[in-house]
C-alpha cells in the first residue's frame, strides 16, 4: 500500500497528494478513449491520454489570462478563505479534488495560515464520477489525527454540479460506514450550477488555473482507477517528471498568494456576497434541457458549460462543437485557440447564460 502521499511539484508543506504514483501507466489516444467511454465498454477513469506541453502561443495565452483576472482570483480566494474561516473553529483540513481544486487548496492553505492565523493540513485526494471518493485517502486522512468535522473540501468551480453530487453520496455513505461526521459540502470559488454548499462568486470568469493540465498542478495527471489500484491503493496518477522545465505550479499559486495577501493588507477581507443558488440550480437545469433538445444530444455527459468545463473538453476530449456568448471577450480567447489548432466548429449565441460551453462529440453515431 502506497499510504504516505508525496508533493508533487509543490513545497512539502503546500500540500500532500494522497494518490499512488503509476511508473508505466499504458496511454490511450483521444480518439480511442472517446469511443470506449461511450460505448460503455471501459470507464473514463481507467484510461490516461498522453499530455503535452502547451505551445509557446497557447503559454502566451495563460500567461495573458493571469494578468488580466488573478486580480479577481485573489479577490475569490480571499472571500473563500474567509468563509472556511468563518465556518469552522480550531484546525482546518482542506481536501482539495484532483485536479482543478489543487491549485486553489494551495493557495487557501496560505492565506487561511498567513492572513486569517489558523492552523491548516491540505491533502488533495481523487474523486470520479460513479465511482465516487478514494475512502482509503478519507481513511488515511482521519488516521493523521484529523477531526472529521474539520474536513473541507475544496474544488475550482462547478460546472453541471455532477461532481457535487458526487461527493456528498460518498461521503454520506462513508461517513454510515465508519460512523464519523464529515460535512459533504463542497466549496469553489465559482458556482455556476448552485449545488456547491459555499462559493465566492458565481460568475463564468477565467480562472487561470483552468487554462493548463499538469503544468500547474503540480505535474500530476488526472486521476486513475483500473486494475493497478489495489484495495488498499490510493488512486493513482502519472507524475509528469520530463515537464518539470516548464512547470507553473508554485509560480502560480506563490504569485495568488501574494495577491490575495497584498489585497487583506490594503482593503481587509473583502466581504462575500450571497449567491442565488436556486436561481443558479434553475438556469443550468433550463440550460441543460433546452441544449440537449437543440443540439440533438442524448447523454447529459456530452454537455460541458462554463469556461473551466469548456477547456477539459478541447484538450482532452473529442469536441463536436464550441459555443461562445461574445468572441470578442478576452475570457475565450484560449477556447478560441484551442478550437483552430484542433478544427472544433465554433457558433456564437448571445442568449448563453455561461461564457461559453463545448459539446463532445458522440463517436457513437453512425
Amino acid at each position: 500500500m502506497n499510504n504516505r502521499g508525496f508533493c508533487g511539484s509543490y513545497r512539502p508543506d503546500d500540500v500532500r497528494f494522497l494518490l499512488k504514483r503509476l511508473s508505466q501507466q499504458p496511454f490511450i489516444d483521444v480518439a480511442n478513449k472517446e469511443f470506449l467511454i461511450q460505448s460503455g465498454a471501459r470507464h473514463y477513469s481507467e484510461m490516461l491520454s498522453p499530455e503535452s506541453l502547451p505551445s509557446p502561443r497557447y503559454l502566451q495565452v495563460f500567461k495573458d489570462a493571469l494578468a488580466a483576472n488573478r486580480q479577481q482570483m485573489a479577490g475569490d480566494c480571499l472571500r473563500l478563505a474567509a468563509l472556511i474561516a468563518a465556518r469552522r473553529s480550531g484546525p482546518i483540513t482542506l481536501v482539495s479534488l484532483v485536479r482543478a481544486g489543487t491549485p486553489v487548496g494551495v493557495i487557501l492553505k496560505h492565506l487561511l495560515q498567513c492572513v486569517l492565523g489558523r492552523e491548516v493540513a491540505h491533502y488533495s485526494v481523487s474523486i470520479i464520477r460513479d465511482r465516487g471518493i478514494d475512502a482509503v485517502a478519507l481513511q488515511h486522512i482521519l488516521q493523521q489525527g484529523h477531526r472529521p468535522e474539520s474536513i473541507v473540501f475544496i474544488d475550482g468551480w462547478t460546472g453541471k454540479g455532477v461532481i457535487s453530487r458526487v461527493l456528498e453520496q460518498a461521503v454520506n455513505a462513508f461517513n454510515l460506514q465508519h460512523r464519523v461526521a464529515i460535512d459533504t459540502g463542497l466549496y469553489v470559488l465559482s458556482d455556476l450550477a448552485g449545488t456547491a454548499a459555499c462559493a465566492a462568486s458565481a460568475e463564468d470568469y477565467l480562472i487561470p488555473s483552468s487554462i493548463l493540465n499538469a503544468t500547474v498542478s503540480g505535474l500530476v495527471s488526472r486521476s486513475v482507477l483500473n486494475d493497478s489500484i489495489g484495495p488498499d491503493d490510493f488512486h493513482g496518477c502519472v507524475y509528469y517528471d520530463e515537464f518539470e522545465s516548464q512547470d507553473q505550479s508554485q509560480l502560480f499559486s506563490d504569485g495568488l498568494v501574494a495577491d490575495a495577501t497584498r489585497l487583506a493588507a490594503q482593503q481587509g477581507v473583502p466581504t462575500a456576497l450571497p449567491i442565488d443558488r436556486v436561481k443558479m440550480a434553475r438556469v443550468s437545469t433550463d440550460f441543460l434541457q433546452a441544449t440537449q433538445e437543440r443540439y440533438s444530444v442524448e447523454d447529459l455527459n456530452l454537455i460541458k458549460p462554463g469556461i473551466g468545463e469548456a477547456t477539459r473538453v478541447l484538450l482532452r476530449r473529442v469536441p463536436r462543437l464550441l459555443i461562445l456568448r461574445d468572441p470578442a471577450v478576452a475570457d475565450v480567447a484560449h477556447l478560441k485557440l484551442l478550437a483552430i489548432e484542433k478544427n472544433v466548429p465554433l457558433i456564437v449565441d448571445a442568449g448563453l447564460p455561461y461564457q461559453a460551453v463545448s459539446l463532445i462529440g458522440s463517436v457513437l453515431d453512425g
